[in-house]
């Protein structure tokens, strides 16, 4: 028998490892062979233990116990080499060495009021910047405070790293302070997962992490630090080693086993290791696929293109999309990050109408959107209409469409460069003027009912539609919009436009409340020179107000517009036809101006007793410039757009 097949046999199969000893072995010879075969054994045991003890590695790198580094530094430095510039937490003692290393590196630590108002500002940094937004929160409920913006960073695909301390790698399962299982928690929420066991894992992790969160279809990873690969070595120590000397065998082998760890925590720990950017996993469409598609569009007489949040994706470009869209010609839709991606009124830019548009159409592109609720499920598409679907997702993009819709073509790739690819390829190709002026005659016969419903009369208050069309009229060019609410918002996704590209935040498909605050601070962070503007339902408001103490804090001026109607109006309308109850729908016209002045900020009030809208809004415009974070308390009549009316 070869070594190899010895080697193989004597791991899978013993008995016939037994069956060749006692051939080979000469009668009476059995109980040295067996004795052999048990010392193997017990070797290879030991052998084990040593290495899963970290014995082998503790010989070849050594212990610096005289440093005064911590791994907090390692976390930093990962950090900084993927240009991260901002990292958003509330503080808890588990991830301090985090945040003072952070600080040192000259990455901007910034303290919300509300874990989940981290990641929500962690989120909007990714989307706005095309790069990983960084958010720590300490163990047990500062974790699971988060889980809401996690999850909805899944769902809008936001590449998102969540840093949580946890308890310390011996007390785990056995009853520490705040100490859940986290990895569970997170799992099903998260791209990649890791719980680093030793200092010198923390940068390959952090490598490995970052690198998924942006790979393939973008999402939030979870790396968990418990506070001991944290911390330096004379802390932990202190901490995890008795002072005292040991007495008795037993006490003596515990103590062994705890410098053990210790050791094998510590070892190697400060060794240089390369700290920068992993080589990225974007998928492309192949070129025989973007000419296919070349092709169908080419015979198209009505085409249209409906382009989503992953068309904006690295590494095209947001200007060179626009260029392509442009070149191209098409009518397009716009959702999520896709809106503003044309400016405002530009012809090929349809608002309105969408699915009658849709239904009317021989060719569809459905470019980095997917036929969920928002397409009603693939209902909305002609069943005689020839579908191009492109996403990075394979699953997500045939949603549905065993269904109600099927694919002509479905190219699973990044959407940007297959929309440039496909603009070269269609380079010079036209198509009739009057299916996109057909278009815009839709267009402007909604405008043309939002005119009119803007001059009706309310029972009290202020009229919405008019005052957002004000809104639009005096917004400048360097708006970012970010959107938070029901019925107030839903108004304004059709009269507010944003300026340009990625000039537009809002929950996307999760459909979440409470964004508003960790958007707009992410938001001007990552854009200082832009002014953000909030559109603020008064129920949504309630989640973000007290982040304006965050705002006044860190000096960051941003404009919060509450549409106060002194209910949940979205659920009242359907609730009380429906069910003949207004139980749990009902708010008061709550002072959220004075609330705001409470904790530091400007507050102006907006009512029919105070209703010179341009001059209000220009105030706070001011204010805001001035370094001052403002809110405008805006009383409304209610809204109903399912059949034109304002109800009182």
């Amino acid at each position: 028998m070869k070594g190899t097949e010895f080697l193989w046999s004597q791991r899978h199969f013993p008995w016939r490892v037994m069956e060749t000893l006692t051939a080979a072995a000469p009668a009476g010879s059995f109980f040295p062979s067996f004795l052999l075969l048990a010392c193997g054994t017990l070797v290879a045991a030991l052998l084990g233990c040593a290495h899963r003890l970290g014995l082998f590695y503790q010989l070849m790198h050594k212990v610096d116990k005289a440093s005064i580094q911590h791994g907090g530094e390692n976390v930093a430095a990962v950090l900084r080499a993927h240009g991260v510039r901002f990292l958003f937490t509330l503080v808890g003692g588990h991830i301090s060495p985090i945040l003072v290393a952070c600080e040192k590196l000259g990455i901007r630590v910034v303290d919300t009021r509300h874990e989940v108002t981290a990641v929500f500002a962690a989120d909007a940094v990714a989307r706005l910047t095309g790069t990983v937004g960084v958010a720590a929160v300490t163990a047990g409920p500062g974790l699971t405070n988060t889980v809401t913006a996690v999850k909805n960073a899944q769902i809008a695909q936001s590449p998102v790293l969540l840093l949580g301390g946890a308890a310390s790698t011996l007390l785990q399962n056995r009853g520490a302070l705040q100490a859940i299982d986290q990895m569970a928690l997170f799992r099903p929420l998260c791209k990649f997962c890791a719980s680093v066991r030793r200092v010198r894992d923390i940068v390959p992790t952090l490598r490995a992490a970052m690198v998924a969160a942006q790979s393939g279809t973008p999402g939030p990873v979870f790396v968990e630090l418990p506070v001991d690969v944290l911390y330096p070595y004379f802390i932990v120590q202190k901490e995890m080693v008795p002072a005292k000397p040991p007495k008795g065998l037993v006490a003596r082998m515990v103590t062994w086993y705890l410098e053990n760890h210790l050791a094998n925590l510590f070892a190697g720990a400060w060794e240089p290791r390369p700290e920068g950017p992993l080589p990225l996993d974007i998928p492309q469409a192949s070129p025989q696929q973007v000419q296919r598609c070349v092709e169908i569009l080419s015979r198209a007489k009505r085409p249209l293109v409906v382009l989503g949040s992953q068309a904006l994706l690295p590494p095209i470009p947001a200007d060179r999309l626009r260029t392509a869209v442009e070149t191209l010609g098409i009518p397009c839709f716009l959702g999520g990050m896709a809106r503003g991606l044309l400016g405002r009124n530009h012809p090929l830019h349809i608002r309105q109408n969408r699915s009658a548009a849709l239904k009317k159409a021989d060719v569809v592109l459905l470019a980095g959107i997917v036929c969920d609720f928002r397409l009603s499920y693939g209902r909305v598409l002609s069943r005689s209409s020839k579908i191009i679907i492109v996403n990075r997702n394979r699953k997500e993009m045939l949603m549905n469409s065993d269904m109600f819709w099927k694919p002509q073509e479905a190219v699973q790739g990044d959407v940007g460069s297959f929309v440039v690819t496909l603009a070269e390829g269609l380079k010079g190709q036209t198509w009739a003027s009057d299916w996109a002026e057909e278009l815009r005659q839709a267009d402007r016969q909604k405008e043309q009912t939002f005119r009119e419903k803007a001059l009706t009369p309310v029972g009290q208050h202020l009229n919405p539609v008019r005052v957002l069309q004000l809104v639009e009229e005096i917004l400048p060019d360097n708006t970012i919009l970010v959107v938070d609410g029901g019925d107030f918002v839903g108004t304004a996704a059709h009269l507010v436009q944003p300026r340009g590209p990625l000039r537009w935040l809002d929950p996307g498909a999760f459909g979440t409340l409470g964004v508003g605050a960790g958007f707009a601070l992410g938001a001007k962070l990552c854009r200082p020179d832009a002014e953000v503007w909030c559109l603020f339902g008064d129920g949504a408001f309630g989640y973000s107000l007290i982040e304006f103490d965050t705002f006044v804090r860190h000096k960051i001026p941003v404009i919060a517009l509450v549409g106060n109607d002194a209910g949940w109006t979205q659920i009242s309308r359907e609730q009380v036809p429906c069910l003949g109850s207004n139980v749990a729908c009902g708010l008061a016209y709550t002072d959220y101006h004075k609330a705001a002045m409470g904790l530091g900020a400007q507050g102006l009030l907006l009512s029919r007793e105070k209703d010179q809208v341009v001059e209000v809004l220009r105030d706070a415009q001011q204010q805001c410039r001035d370094g001052h974070p403002v809110v405008v308390n805006i009383l409304i009549g209610r809204t109903d757009f399912r059949d034109g009316s304002i109800a009182v």
